[in-house]
Order: structure tokens, then C-alpha cells, then sequence
């Protein structure tokens, strides 16, 4: 199944939820089609001192496991001695050359980073690799991209790694935030608690991910009563600027809101079900297309907005239903 929601498809959008058979019959001749996969790049980089050395690579093993069992998920994990920028760039150059457009491509980066006020740099054994490197090599690949760079200063690669449609999340507000980061603890978390699907629907998004991770990384420093030294950030409108709450008032958040991190329950019960897969798309997409609607909500009369939101959220109850057979 498509890890990030995709558009509708011709198989998708010519039955009517309405029709029972129809939707049956749907699944059972769409279900041989190409699932897409989700790519994990996730690099734990120096630590500088053997406490962080572990914590750093102890976050990137925790993720390791989690990511393993999502459907039609393949993993990288680099840590120690194999974090170097050689292997990093390997890494994308191979997902460039295999990963689809409808594929999606997860790149996390845990550990120590850099900023010189021009270009942010990601600490790792021997040359350490920059920002620029690494949106260079992102731009290669075609399938759907999120970066979460939870370093120190990670701030400062926002506006260099940012692009229209691509998912930027740092744990920094700036370069300039250059103490130890928590945020990958709590962005892990957020892939094991179930709190973290706000919406539940049983899939944990990108959005919902950091708004989980970034309440809990204030409450961290609040609970020590400790001046807060991180403030994560994300982006994905192509803007260049990251912001703490995205939403419609600024238009940040719709592409993240889409991008599905892990599946749960029943959800990921169907994703291994071939003929459930294709419910599952059309599920996704009505998701999809509710949370546009909402986006352009202030450009259209209540009447209009309405009476296409309750059409959207009808289909997709009736579509839930099929599913939970």
C-alpha cells in the first residue's frame, strides 16, 4: 500500500462507495497492482563522547526495528563507523535509481550538526557532509521526501534542504540552537505510542509525529525546569522558513499531513491484505481530499464547503466499513 497518500487512480475513482460489489470487485482487480514502498534512511552520526555515541546510535536501532515491519518497508541504518558521508551518499544514490514516484523516501539524521551561517553540516566519521550535498543528492530521487534532521543547529538546513512538496523537519529553530538535541527521542516515541495517531485513523503521520514530539519536548525541559535550548520546526509548503504550528493560516502542514509514517492495528492488518489494499488507497485518498478541502475552506462559501465535506466524510465512512469486514 502507498505509504503516502496518493492521487486518485483509475481504479480508484470509478466506483461509488455506495456500491458494495462494486468496491469488492474493485479490490479483487486492483489488488495485483504495485504497492508502493517506503525507503528508512536513518544515520547516526559521531557522537564526540561514548554517552552520546550510544544514545545516538541506541535512537537509530530503536527506529531501525520499529520501521521494519511497516509493509513494503526498506530499511538502511548506518551508525559508527559506517555513518560516513561515502555510505550516505551511496545510500541515496541507490534510492534515486530505485524508488518510484509514488514511492516515499524517509531520511533521518541523529547526532551532532554544524552551521557557518552559510551551510549546515551533519557530523559524521571522517568528511562530515552538508546540507547542500544532501538536498543535491535529494533531488535526484522522485519519489515523495521527508528529512528529519534532529541534530544540534539543525535548524540552519531548513532553508537548504526545503523544496515544494518535500517535508523538512528540524529539531532547531536555527543554526544558532547548537546544545544536544532530545527531539529524536521523542520523534521515536511518537512511532511507538499509539497517542501519537491524534486523528485515529490508525495511521501516525509526519504532522502528527512532530506535534507529538514537540509538546514532549517542551514538557522535557519544562519538567527539569530547564531554559528550553531546542525548538523544532517544519516545513513543506517550499517556502524556505520552517514554522512551529502549522496549518491553513500559514500553509504548512498538508503535504506532512499526508505523509504516513507507520500503520497500525487493522490499518496494517490490511495493508498485508491484497484484497484490502486498493480499499485502503481509496481510503487514504478520501483522507487526502478531505484534508485539502480544509485547506481551501476559507476560499469557498459554508454552503459549498459543507456539502463537500459531508459528501468526502460519507465515502469515507462507507469506505471504513468495507474495511472492517
Amino acid at each position: 500500500m502507498k505509504p503516502v497518500v496518493a492521487q486518485a487512480s483509475a481504479c480508484s475513482g470509478r466506483f461509488s462507495a455506495r456500491s458494495v460489489p462494486g468496491l469488492i470487485a474493485l479490490a479483487l482487480a486492483c489488488a495485483s497492482a504495485v504497492r508502493a514502498d517506503t525507503y528508512f534512511l536513518t544515520v547516526a552520526g559521531l557522537g564526540g563522547e561514548t554517552e552520546y555515541e550510544q544514545r545516538f546510535s541506541g535512537w537509530a536501532k530503536d527506529l531501525d526495528k520499529i520501521v521494519r515491519g511497516e509493509p513494503g518497508a526498506k530499511v538502511d541504518t548506518l551508525t559508527g563507523k559506517d555513518a560516513t558521508k561515502a555510505n550516505i551518499e551511496a545510500k541515496l544514490r541507490a534510492i534515486a535509481q530505485q524508488a518510484k514516484a509514488d514511492d516515499s523516501v524517509i531520511v533521518t539524521l541523529i547526532g551532532h550538526g554544524t552551521f557557518d551561517d552559510r551551510d549546515y553540516k551533519f557530523a559524521v566519521p571522517g568528511p562530515d557532509i552538508s546540507a547542500t550535498e544532501l538536498s543535491q543528492l535529494l533531488d535526484r530521487i522522485q519519489a515523495h521526501v521527508l528529512v528529519v534532521n534532529t541534530t544540534s543547529s539543525s535548524g540552519g538546513s531548513i532553508p537548504i534542504l526545503q523544496k515544494p512538496k518535500r517535508v523538512v523537519v528540524a529539531a532547531t529553530k536555527t543554526g544558532t540552537e547548537k546544545n544536544v538535541t532530545v527531539f529524536a527521542r521523542y520523534w521515536i516515541e511518537a512511532l511507538r505510542d499509539p497517542a501519537a495517531d491524534a486523528d485515529k485513523n490508525e495511521i501516525v503521520t509526519a504532522l502528527e509525529a512532530f506535534k507529538y514530539a514537540e509538546a514532549k519536548t517542551a514538557k522535557y525541559f519544562e519538567t527539569q525546569n530547564w531554559l528550553a535550548t531546542e525548538h523544532c520546526l517544519i516545513e513543506d509548503a517550499g517556502k524556505g522558513e520552517g514554522v512551529k504550528d502549522p496549518g491553513p493560516e500559514n500553509g504548512e502542514g498538508q503535504i506532512a499531513g499526508r505523509f504516513a509514517l507507520l500503520h497500525l492495528g487493522s490499518v496494517a492488518a490490511a495493508a498485508k491484505d491484497p484484497k484490502k489494499q486498493e480499499l485502503l488507497k481509496k481510503k487514504e485518498d478520501l483522507e487526502t481530499q478531505i484534508d485539502e478541502l480544509k485547506y481551501r475552506k476559507a476560499a469557498l462559501d459554508t454552503a459549498q464547503y459543507q456539502q463537500q465535506l459531508r459528501k468526502l466524510v460519507l465515502e469515507l465512512a462507507q469506505t471504513q466499513e468495507e474495511l472492517d469486514k
